[in-house]
Order: structure tokens, then sequence, then C-alpha cells
């Protein structure tokens, strides 16, 4: 006799990228050098004051206990200044600012709270994983919305107004867009709110890539009226390579912050408080941060680039976010093959889009967070398993 997992487990995968580390692992267990070029881990430090800062608070013999599930007034704050200062939005820090263990546990979070049983999602395709995961668990039905390539990778809203959206309750976007690397636009956003109120759809935009390689980071609360129907998840892991420390917020309207606290309140108890003025410091740091930050993303891109004119892909130049997105060639019939012989003839791996959605079938993406050495070496591996 067999216990037996609840039905919503049937409807989700394993992770893609947990099935793929585990293969990996196989390899090398075998004396097999591989690279991973798949997962956006960022591999450099924080600043160095923000690690001292961790240190500090540590050795402080108050600071191990519970926390408010609201987090610090501090903290709060501290975001609040942040978009003000690079968004140009004006945020409430008691009010309009929660934050999270990572901007990934507020999809879980944001789902739970406004998503009954049989709500529709619009989810697009391609798009993070996650949103069609988690809108999965909580069982709403996932409606996928495709991103085309010849419209920069942004919804088609024609399309979406041609479908029946009465059940719809809310839209996932994501911009500056992961897997694509399109930035957002004002027009864009301006598009999504006025769509949200029409169809009283609630917009989460997804925004942890604002400040890799992106000169203009933007928000969609940029827009006005943006507030009654939108919110914005966002992010220290990419921005400040914290990705580990899991800290990350979700800004809204206050009746919306409420019934997301209501289920994070039931879900963690509080962020351990060093963390939280570690992120404080991270926040407070100067555009010199981001530019040295990108600096070294270019230099990367660069080699990243190399590896792409010798699959023969074609790519969009103007990318932003710590990826390449790059169209496999045509006589190459999906991207999972092109992945595969990649890593079985070089021991590189390479992202396929296909995991990302159908949309995705004939592209791959190429992670940044490999130093150049790395890149380089990745280089002379493709090209002797071309020869």
């Amino acid at each position: 006799m067999s216990i037996q997992p609840a039905k919503r487990i049937s409807e989700v995968k394993e992770y893609y990228f947990s099935k793929k580390l585990r293969e990996i692992d196989e390899m090398r267990q075998q004396g097999m050098s591989i690279i991973n070029l798949g997962i956006g881990n960022p591999d450099r430090p924080p600043h160095e004051d923000v690690l001292a800062e961790l240190t500090q608070a540590s050795n402080a013999s108050t600071n191990h206990g519970y926390q408010s599930y609201v987090g610090i007034p501090k903290l709060r704050e501290a975001f609040s200044k942040w978009y003000s200062t690079h968004f140009s939005v004006e945020l409430n820090p008691a009010k309009e600012v929660l934050p999270l263990m990572g901007s990934k546990e507020g999809i879980m979070h944001i789902s739970m709270a406004f998503l009954n049983k049989g709500d529709k999602v619009l989810v697009p395709n391609p798009g993070y994983p996650t949103y069609a995961s988690v809108s999965n668990l909580v069982e709403a039905e996932m409606v996928n919305y495709e991103l085309k390539e010849e419209l920069n990778w942004q919804p088609d809203f024609d399309e979406l107004e041609k479908q029946d959206l009465s059940k719809v309750k809310l839209m996932w976007v994501n911009y500056p867009n992961m897997p694509t690397g399109a930035n957002a636009t004002i027009e864009l956003f301006e598009k999504l709110v006025a769509f949200g109120k029409k169809h009283n759809i609630l917009i989460c935009n997804d925004n942890p890539y604002s400040f890799i390689l992106n000169d203009k980071p933007l928000s969609i609360f940029r827009v006005k009226g943006a507030k009654d129907i939108c919110i914005e998840l966002n992010s220290l892991s990419k921005s400040h390579n914290m990705a580990g420390w899991r800290v990350g917020m979700v800004a809204a309207k206050p009746s919306y912050i409420q019934y997301i606290l209501r289920v994070k309140s039931n879900m963690d108890s509080g962020m351990f408080k060093p963390l939280q003025l570690a992120a404080v410091k991270a926040l407070s740091l100067e555009k010199d941060w981001y530019d040295e930050v990108n600096k070294e993303y270019l230099e990367r891109r660069e080699l990243v680039w190399k590896i792409m004119d010798m699959l023969n892909c074609k790519y969009d130049k103007d990318q932003s976010g710590m990826f390449i997105w790059a169209r496999i060639p045509e006589n190459i019939s999906s991207a999972i093959e092109l992945s595969d012989v990649i890593l079985n003839k070089a021991h590189v791996f390479i992202t396929p889009g296909t995991i990302f959605g159908s949309q995705g079938d004939k592209f791959i993406r190429i992670s940044l967070c490999a130093n150049k050495e790395v890149l380089k070496e990745s280089i002379i591996k493709i090209q002797n398993s071309l020869k």
C-alpha cells in the first residue's frame, strides 16, 4: 500500500534545469569536463560593502530572532527610494512595498492570493516556466499567449482581443523579457495597463532583469493609473549578484499587498534581519556599481556572440538581460537537437528554447554568467567539435 501524491503534482513536471544538472553531474562522474552555459546564476560576488554589512549585522546578538512578515522599515524604505531613484516611481514604503524571499516566491504568493480553481491565467509563450507550473499548482487554467519575433516579442493585442477573456483573471508579463531579452517600452506598458483595465485582468510584471545591459530601467508603474490594475515583482538576484541570498519584493496598491501578505504570513516567519540590512546597503549603491556589473557582461557578451556565430545562429544585438537568445539554423530541426549535439560532442551545455514554450522551438539561449576564461574555453571546445 502506498500514499499517492495530490493530483496537482501530476500537472507539474520536475524543473528542466533540475533534470539537466543531474545529467551533467552523471557525465562529470564519468570523467567528462562539462561547461554549463545554461543557467542565469550570477557568478560574481555582491559589493564588498554589502558583505561587510552582512558580517557586522550577523555578529550582533539581537539580530537572530524571528522578523516581521512585512520586512524591517529600513528595507521597505530602501526599496521605495530605489524605485524613486532608478524608475522615477513613487511607492509608499509602509503600504505599497512587501519584501520577499526572492521574486520567484512572489509568483506563488500572487497566484495563491488571487486565483481560484478554474480561473484562467494568461501565460507568455515563450516564457519563464514557473508561471505555468505555479498556475497548475493552484489549479488555475493556463492560457498561453504567443510572443512573436516579428513583434519584438511583445503580446499580439489583436489576437488577444479575439479570445474569450471573460474568465481570465491574471496575466503574467516579464520585461525586460526572459528568455528573449526584448526590452519594455512605455508604449507597451500603456497597452498592457489599458488591456488590463478593459477586461478587468490583473497585470503582473516580473522585472528582475531591468538593470542588466539596460541603460533605462523601466517599471510598469511609470504608466498613469497602473497601480489600479498592476503588480510588479523585482529582485536583487541579478542586479546585485545576490541570487542565493533570496531577497526580492512585490510592489502594488495597499489592498493587493494585504491579499499577498495573507498568503506570505502563513508560509514563512520573516527574513533573516542581517540579510535585510545588507539588502538596504545594496539598494543604496550608486550608478558605478551597475556600470561595473554591466562592463563585465558586455565583455562576456562579445564572446557569446562568437559562439552564436560559430553555430550559424541569428540574434538581436539590442537584447537586455543576462542571456543571449538566438534563432538556430534552418537545417537543424529543433533547439533540443542542437543543444544535445553540442553537449555530447563539445561537452558544453546550451539551453534549448523549447523549455520556454513552443515558440522557442527554433531558438537557443546562452547565459552570460560564466567568466571570460570559461567562455573562451567553450569557443575552443565547440570549434573542435565542428571540425
